[in-house]
């Protein structure tokens, strides 16, 4: 029988909305809740260097107020691993980062940056994190993720989700073999990025990953089909005002 396959929501894009205008709304917390409250298992937010959407105060907040485990993704540098090991999330996610892509581009590579991410890695699990590392579907750098000290890696399942015909079953295969390798070597697998509902499900149905971490897709959906409750609610708010106003005026 399989392993149970948990579901880790990104919030990262509520905060993008947030930071587009300023202020507190919407406020990432209060949608963790919801989240909490849908049946998610935990959550991830990607800390970024330049700050762009989730900021410092969103991490301590969520660890303060929210029940599910946080799930830290963030580059492997000084200033981030510090900040890790001073708040000791569930999981802390090493991923490659450069400022001007939009969103990341691929796995990060363990095996060239070995000598770098070995000190990074080590402080992190002296700290008490569950290190998970995001890497592409290769042997190499699955190995590479063992050797380094890490218990999980998460697979970037980005090039799956957006290909198609013989693409998308080389992809799938590919996917398919590294979950499988990754649990031979002693990793927990999981995969993340562009997963979608068209995408979800042969993802779900490899056994050996028991994690997907899904993010921009929910927030996009939930505008969808969130909107016309917003929207309903606003309209019969204004209307019990606007009838208040009457109803004095008849008095």
């Amino acid at each position: 029988m399989s392993e149970p396959l948990r579901l880790g929501v990104n919030i990262d894009h509520v905060a993008t909305v947030r930071n587009a205008r300023g202020g507190e709304h919407p406020d990432p917390v209060v949608v963790a809740r919801l989240v909490a409250a849908a049946g998610a298992d935990g959550l991830t937010v990607h800390l970024r260097e330049d700050r762009r959407h989730i900021v410092d105060d969103d991490v301590k907040r969520l660890m303060a107020e929210i029940e599910l485990p946080l799930n830290l993704e963030m580059a492997a540098t000084d200033e981030m691993v510090s900040f890790a090991c001073e708040l000791k999330p569930h999981a802390v996610c090493l991923v490659p980062e450069r400022r001007e892509e939009l969103t990341t581009e691929g796995g990060l590579n363990v095996v060239g940056g070995h000598n770098l991410l070995a000190p990074q890695v080590a402080r992190l699990c002296e700290a008490g994190c569950r290190v998970s590392m995001f890497v592409d579907p290769q042997f190499d750098q699955l190995e590479a993720s063992k050797s380094i000290g890490a218990a999980v890696v998460e697979l970037h399942a980005g090039s799956l989700c957006k290909a198609s015909g013989s693409a998308y079953t080389h992809e799938l295969k590919r996917l398919r073999d590294s979950a499988s390798s990754a649990v031979e070597l002693g990793l927990e697998c999981h995969a993340g990025h562009g997963i979608s509902f068209d995408t979800v499900g042969e993802i779900a149905a490899i056994a050996s990953i028991v994690e997907l971490n899904i993010g921009h897709f929910l927030i996009g959906e939930a505008i969808c089909t969130g909107i016309e409750k917003s929207v309903r609610r606003m309209r019969a708010l204004m209307d019990e005002a606007r009838n208040a106003i009457s109803t004095t005026a008849q008095t």
